[in-house]
């Protein structure tokens, strides 16, 4: 607890002194800043624990495999990025800004709290409600903020700068709220935290409410524009056609031996009409048009690609960060350490000690260790563990007076009873098998228990294991090394670094580079490179495949996974690859406004956006093929297809050059 109210300090002080540059500004800016902070906060918490929460089987998460954990990752984040394109069409044509916003705000306080809740329905339709949320709410701050200046208006740079402080602080501070949260209070309060920062950003929309008129303006459209029924009947229906085609006989007819699942097939299936409409709008073109809307073809193609790459971020990396990385760091503070259970120890060092053998219940029945990890049991295996616990364990009921047990330890260690539970257990194609717990919807927990050990005077909580588990961390040992394992003091854990922390590295860079990357760019142009913003998009997918190529040394100084490695090369990985992003996410949207009609720049940012969820949807994909492929092929496939990209890119140089200064970009 001291340590979330350090970082909450810590956190308001440098969001107010980022603030501070926007006193010169108009004063709806910081109003703005400190909304957008607050759901950039919610935003990039979600990146850094989705796939964690669905994948945990140890300390109360859902217990999905990682391709189904992978698949919602990826299919959450590509209709985070699809749903914009609808959203401001919405606050173009009926709502206004300030009122999207708004009601993106609210859809985002309840999907939070909804993500809180544990079971199926909640945890789907708070995924729903954050997908509609952010479609009404991204694009339409943004606009916002350019509204609040006047033409010609030298500030606006520099306040779109100050803008994207508030984005960074609150993706650098998400992950350390989302770890100190989690570690102390458990996976329902990281998403109620998320839920009422999100609140409060809303109360400060409502607030600013006048202040913000200025950035807003009334709801309007032009005869020429492309009507909304227009725009359904040309995209969206075949989109959605296609989407339900592909998903039913992707359901059917796709052998399980490729690693695709249907609703990924479906989403892939219903971009084909998106990208056929988006080709034919550049060949169908008038002759002055066409060069532009062509040129960005292939950068949609290189954002995608991109995006793929770096929301890898909180699916194959974060499971790198899980399984692979040495996170025993002495180092990071205990507000931002969890325990280490018997899954960090199936490739860690000799040396890393393990719990005492006291610490665990070894129970016959796969599926009640599976409750306990899940932290969801029925009463009947809480009788079948009473019945069968050897002599000095017992069964605590927590809640009763007589009961007197750490506060702190009942919620790291308490397991809800239900009166229905089901374990199910599926295998996928190369026979991993994973035991996912679930209860009816709706279903209530009747009370909650802890398992302890009696030993010297004291009651110590218990981790309930199969025999199975519990000789690999033993046993296992011994034949492999000829000794036995240091043990630690029972009940006691060693503390390694939470994975989600790693992906603050984005945002630290962000922050470090872009100073520096604008002085290169500048010096570059003194000196009379020709460094046009094509070749910037260039340099960048190849620092992209480059950071892959981090990651494949990784691999091979893993031994191909059967050990852990240093967390420096993740941070090797994120700072090549934020170098990358610096080339070429900035410039790639630059492009878009200047390559389109000015009457086509609503519609061709869409078409950024889908290429985004295009690549998103593959870091979902490509997160689930992580765990069936040896890591060192793993990253090589990756750094192939980007390689192949910036050589197609490196090809058509030519031509987008002509393009770009055929329009003066």
């Amino acid at each position: 607890m001291t340590g979330l109210v350090t970082l909450g300090v810590v956190f308001a002080i440098v969001a107010c002194f980022a603030a501070l540059a926007g006193i010169k500004h108009p004063k709806g800016l910081i109003r703005l800043y400190f909304i957008e902070m607050w759901e950039r906060l919610g935003f990039y918490t979600m990146v850094g624990i989705l796939l964690l929460y669905t994948i945990d089987r140890e300390s109360g998460g859902l217990g999905l495999t990682q391709v189904v954990g992978n698949e919602i990752y990826g299919l959450y984040l590509a209709f985070v990025y699809f749903t914009p394109y609808l959203g401001g069409i919405a606050a173009d044509r009926f709502l206004g800004y300030r009122r999207a916003v708004l009601i993106g705000g609210l859809f985002f306080v309840a999907g939070y709290f909804l993500m809180s809740i544990y079971g199926r329905i909640p945890f789907v339709s708070g995924l729903v409600c954050l997908c509609i949320g952010n479609g009404l709410f991204k694009p339409n701050i943004s606009v916002m903020v350019g509204n609040l200046y006047e033409p010609g208006d030298k500030r606006r740079d520099a306040g779109f700068n100050i803008f994207y402080m508030g984005i960074n602080i609150g993706a650098f501070f998400a992950n350390y709220l989302a770890a100190s949260l989690r570690n102390d209070f458990g996976w329902s309060a990281v998403f109620k935290g998320a839920s009422a920062g999100m609140a409060l950003g809303v109360l400060i929309l409502i607030v600013s409410w006048r202040v913000l008129a200025k950035a807003d303006r009334p709801p309007e459209s032009d005869p020429e524009d492309v009507s909304v029924a227009e725009m359904f009947k040309t995209i969206l229906l075949p989109a959605f056609t296609f989407g339900i085609i592909g998903y039913v006989l992707a359901n059917n007819f796709l052998p399980e031996s490729i690693p695709l699942r249907p609703a990924v097939c479906g989403f892939l299936a219903g971009m084909v009409p998106i990208v056929v409409f988006f080709i034919r709008l550049g060949t169908k073109a008038r002759p002055e048009e066409k060069p532009g809307l062509l040129s960005l073809l292939p950068i949609y193609v290189a954002g995608g690609t991109f995006f793929m790459v770096l929301h890898l971020n909180g699916s194959a990396m974060t499971s790198w960060a899980k399984f692979n990385t040495n996170r025993a760091l002495g180092w990071v503070p205990g507000s931002f350490t969890e325990d280490a259970y018997p899954d960090y120890y199936k490739n860690a060092s000799p040396d890393d000690p393990r719990p005492n053998r006291q610490s665990f219940l070894v129970v016959d029945s796969l599926d009640v260790a599976s409750m306990f990890g899940q932290r969801r049991i029925d009463p009947a295996s809480v009788e079948a563990i009473t019945a069968a616990a050897p002599d000095g364990v017992r069964i605590l009921e927590l809640g009763e007076e007589d009961v007197d047990v750490d506060e702190d330890a009942s919620k790291r260690w308490g397991v809800d009873v239900y009166p229905e539970v089901t374990v199910e257990s599926t295998t996928d194609s190369h026979g991993v098998t994973s035991r996912t717990v679930t209860t009816p919807p709706g279903a209530v927990s009747e009370r909650r228990v802890m398992v302890v050990r009696d030993i010297g005077g004291e009651s110590v909580p218990l981790f309930v294991t199969d025999q199975e588990t519990f000789d690999d961390l033993y046993e296992g040992y011994r034949e492999k090394h000829g000794k036995d394992p240091e043990e630690l003091p029972p009940g006691e854990y060693m503390q390694v670094a939470n994975s989600e922390l790693f992906q603050s590295l984005n945002a630290l860079f962000v922050v470090a580079f872009t100073p520096l990357v604008i002085l290169l760019f500048s010096w570059l142009d003194r000196k009379g490179f020709d460094f046009s913003t094509a070749r910037k998009i260039f340099v960048g997918l190849v620092m992209t495949m480059a950071s892959l190529l981090v990651m494949v040394l990784a691999a091979v100084m893993s031994d191909h996974g059967d050990h852990k490695v240093s967390f420096f090369w993740l941070v090797g990985f994120y700072a090549v690859l934020t170098a990358g992003e610096l080339c070429l996410s900035p410039m790639a949207l630059s492009l878009v406004t200047k390559l389109s009609p000015r009457r086509l720049v609503g519609l061709t940012m869409g078409g950024w956006f889908l290429a985004t969820a295009f690549g998103n949807n593959f870091s979902g994909f490509f997160g689930g093929l992580q765990s069936q492929m040896a890591p060192t092929a793993f990253f090589l496939l990756l750094s192939g297809i980007t390689a192949a990209v910036a050589l197609f890119i490196l090809a058509l140089l030519p031509k987008l050059d002509r393009a770009i200064k055929q329009y003066g970009a």
